[in-house]
């Protein structure tokens, strides 16, 4: 069926009820949820974050209890991420909001003979934070993890079941599009991005709106809209959990982009390796053409397009825009020369426009509610929120959005919850294995592009690495090295080989046979990859090099000149002690060394003889009076 407008809102009045009351708190909920059609609503995450820690398990055994116990008026809802990684299973009960954190099985039987069926809250499976000391439970923008957040982006994520677009439709969904189709020109879209100041989230920051402006310029009788969902960073997963949380805010956005540019076909590029993200995209891809929100005529206004998907194969190279593209093509993902730019030559040498996912996320709420009120969020020159992953050395791993001009103290201390176990913060990467590594002095630093920029790292698409004073931060530069060297596609000298020689100075270093002139060779070296290189890829591949020489060179010469590392990470530096005051002499050690490299008379104190010892750790792991160390 072709969609009416008429239509959209009598579906958005009939499920807008449903879905709300998931986003009101305690003391409003019961009047909302007396008007819907269920009493209670248990909202489960079905992110790849709890669904790896068996999230699905628990969806199974709430069903398993609704059903034996013929709850009829009690919905459970699979949801996106709701951002609190480290605490999943997460499951929601509205309308009181109760978060219960690392939910197993048992504990959602619990859940519902206790909560749903006889009103008695479980208190000690709530997430602490969220119970008061007089009792009540607090909503979740009370706790620290989402006091200082501002949703954008993740307006929907854990609030609508990403599988039912008619739940996307009773929040705004596709009013956005309608409101283009019907009421804007083309340059009025593209006004109210400049206006807006939104900035593409993928890493550069190039403004959206001249991207879009550039391409609709361009004369072409075929022109095409790309998504960038291949988000290869270590530890980055901002991109995929809005695709398996709001997949339907990216589809309006894209073709509210190819309305704008003049494209009638979109292409997500996705890798596979994201199973949930493809599954949900397809079905929302699916569900928008049966509503005719995607396909001929929409809106009846003539406007056509049309979203198809395109799998990665996980290659990191093709997070770059131009191999991106090539592989689209089904060629070999290698990046081309620029110019000319995609918006003039880009897929199937047509003009295309691509953003990344985030970029997407953002467009339909600027449209609705205007530039003028994202302008007003962020610093003067970085408007709006971003998305973090926030993990590595961090109380709270999780997906947090905030303003931009955040500070990364802010993040760290009160979103992140700190280091755990007391340690001291030490580090913070951004951007990547194309950013840089950012030392405590700089802590309080806004997140914004240009502020980033200036202390050496950059904000890439929105990986943000913690790290405590027990990390080495040559081993650090060394782990994004052989990242960005094992995924260069080869296709130009200075990437291709001056990778791999950079990974070959730092390996020197670790094993301790590096001479305090390889520290201007990695210099120099880095100077001219970032002059020569084809892509991005290999012109900020000696970012994370660079950005730890600069803050932390003592580390470097120590492992240079002392053949130490502190941070006990390089075992090429290292070896096994033997504490003579704990050892007793039980003779445990040496029967297991597999090179006979330890001696000593039973009940005696034993040594190593380092020149043999093959560092395999079998000593330390069978001694029972931990006497054996590493330093």
């Amino acid at each position: 069926m072709t969609m009416t407008y008429e239509k959209l809102l009598e579906i958005k009045k009939k499920n807008e009820e449903l879905v709300l009351v998931r986003k009101l708190v305690a003391s409003k909920a019961e009047e909302m949820a007396s008007h819907t059609a269920y009493r209670k609503q248990i909202l489960v995450c079905g992110g790849t974050g709890c669904t790896s820690s068996g999230s699905h398990k628990v969806v199974d055994a709430l069903e398993k209890e609704i059903k034996d116990k013929n709850l009829t008026d009690v919905l459970i809802v699979k949801t996106g991420c709701f951002g609190l990684c480290a605490l999943g299973p997460v499951v929601i009960v509205y309308p009181e909001g109760a978060f219960y954190s690392q939910t197993t099985p048992e504990g959602a039987k619990r859940i519902i003979d206790e909560h749903i069926i006889e009103g008695r809250i479980c208190k000690d499976l709530l997430y602490p934070e969220t119970v008061h000391d007089d009792g009540d439970i607090l909503p979740l923008s009370g706790t620290n993890f989402y006091a200082k957040q501002m949703r954008i982006a993740l307006k929907n994520c854990g609030v609508i079941d990403p599988e039912n677009i008619e739940e996307y439709i009773a929040l705004d969904g596709y009013q956005a599009l309608h409101k283009v189709l019907t009421s804007m020109t083309q340059d009025e879209v593209i006004d109210t991005m400049l206006e807006s100041g939104l900035r593409g989230r993928g890493g550069a920051g190039f403004p959206t709106g001249r991207k879009w402006s550039f391409c609709k310029a361009t004369k072409s009788d075929i022109k095409y809209v790309c998504c960038n969902a291949d988000e290869g960073d270590p530890g980055a997963f901002m991109d995929r959990s809005i695709l398996e949380g709001d997949p339907h805010a990216v589809l309006e956005a894209m073709a509210i982009a190819g309305y704008t540019i003049g494209a009638s076909q979109g292409y997500v590029y996705v890798r596979a390796e994201y199973p949930i993200a493809v599954d949900r995209l397809t079905i929302a891809i699916n569900q928008a053409r049966e509503y005719g929100l995607l396909g001929k005529n929409i809106f009846g206004t003539g406007f056509d397009f049309d979203v198809e998907i395109r799998l990665g194969a996980g290659a990191f190279v093709c997070g770059e825009e131009t191999a991106l593209m090539t592989s689209i093509e089904g060629k070999r993902g290698e990046p081309r020369p620029r110019p000319p730019f995609p918006a003039v030559e880009g897929l199937f040498k047509k003009p295309t426009v691509l953003n990344n996912v985030e970029t997407y996320a953002n467009v339909a709420q600027i449209i609705l509610k205007g530039p003028e009120w994202y302008s007003s969020i962020g610093t003067e020159t970085s408007k709006g929120t971003k998305v973090f992953a926030l993990g590595g050395k961090i109380t709270n791993v999780g997906l947090v959005e905030v303003p931009m001009g955040t500070t990364l103290r802010e993040i760290i201390e009160e979103i992140g919850g700190g280091i755990p176990g007391g340690k001291k913060f030490k580090a913070a990467q951004t951007g990547g294995p194309s950013g840089g590594c950012i030392p405590s002095v700089h802590i309080d630093t806004p997140i914004d592009y240009e502020s980033l920029a200036k202390i050496g790292s950059m904000m890439g698409s929105g990986g943000l690495i913690v790290m405590d004073e027990d990390t080495c931060m040559v081993d650090i530069a060394k782990f994004y090295l052989e990242f960005t060297c094992e995924e260069s596609c080869g296709k130009c000298s200075p990437c291709r080989i001056g990778t791999r020689r950079l990974l070959q100075l730092l390996d020197h270093i670790t094993r301790g046979e590096a001479t305090m002139e390889d520290l201007d060779k990695i210099e120099e070296l880095a100077e001219h990859m970032k002059v020569s290189c084809l892509c991005a890829l290999g012109q900020t591949a000696s970012n994370p090099v660079v950005s730890t020489l600069r803050y932390f060179r003592e580390e470097y010469i120590n492992h240079i000149q002392n053949k130490r590392c502190e941070a006990k990470k390089c075992k090429d530096l290292l070896h096994y002690v033997i504490d003579p005051n704990k050892c007793r002499g039980c003779t445990l050690c040496a029967r297991n060394c597999p090179v006979n490299a330890i001696s000593g008379e039973r009940k005696e104190p034993h040594t190593i003889d380092i020149d043999t010892c093959i560092k395999c750790g079998l000593c330390q792991q069978n001694c029972k009076f931990d006497a054996i160390y590493m330093e």
